[in-house]
């Protein structure tokens, strides 16, 4: 990663025009040439760019003054290798010219996600009710995975589909899972539960008139009853 400081003014063309006046600004040059062009205030947002796959060539122009103002230091040109968009970045005054080593990033994890809330109400499975019991997750069927199989205190089945924000697509996605279900007697009656941390009104009507029960997934308060008692410290 190439961080640069400096006083410049920035000229974008092809499939769109666009310039930006000399003013101090940071420019974030990535490993696969992409530059970024930020300023001091707005949002996060870059005030202009060339995304990858690109080229970039840092040009030396000729030192002559123009009626504009003087000549620029340098001139990063970087164009883009499908497009003939080309983004023409002139420096006058670099206050810092720094690169880093970032390394191999991990990625962003996110917490919260479908997965983790199918792995706490497997392994908290009572709250479907008392007395219930996990088959397995991912319970495998034609038409894809359900979520959660799991026996309810009367052994009957209970497929549960998972969303974090609960919709009618869930909702029909359950729908097919039943269907498909209760078509082997070995499994049928097979109950549904539609779980998420949100469910829209809409979804609950429909969940409601289908027959299947609606839970409310907490994340924070499922995620805080973890077991520990098989940990030493």
């Amino acid at each position: 990663m190439r961080v640069i400081v400096a006083d410049c003014s920035a000229e974008y063309s092809g499939r769109l025009s666009a310039s930006l006046p000399p003013a101090k600004r940071v420019l974030l040059i990535k490993a696969d040439n992409s530059l970024l062009i930020f300023s001091e205030l707005g949002s996060y947002k870059p005030l202009n760019w060339m995304a990858a796959p690109c080229t970039l060539k840092d040009v030396t122009p000729d030192s002559v003054e123009d009626a504009d103002g003087p000549a620029p230091e340098h001139i990063l040109r970087v164009c883009a290798d499908k497009t003939s968009d080309v983004l023409e970045v002139s420096l006058y005054h670099v206050y810092s010219d720094t690169t880093y080593d970032l390394g191999i990033d991990p990625g962003l994890i996110k917490d919260g996600v479908e997965d983790h809330l199918q792995r706490y109400l497997s392994e908290q499975i009572d709250r479907i009710g008392p007395g219930s019991k996990l088959i397995r997750r991912e319970y495998p069927t034609a038409i894809g995975p359900v979520d959660i199989m799991a026996l309810n205190a009367d052994g009957e089945h209970v497929a549960i589909e998972i969303k974090r924000h609960g919709g009618i697509d869930g909702v029909e996605q359950l729908t097919r899972y039943c269907e498909l279900l209760n078509r082997d007697p070995l499994l049928a009656p097979v109950h549904g539960i539609f779980a998420a941390q949100t469910i829209t009104p809409q979804a609950r009507v429909l969940a409601q008139d289908r027959g299947f029960e609606c839970l409310i997934l907490d994340y924070d308060e499922m995620k805080g009853r973890e077991d520990d008692s098989l940990r030493l410290f």
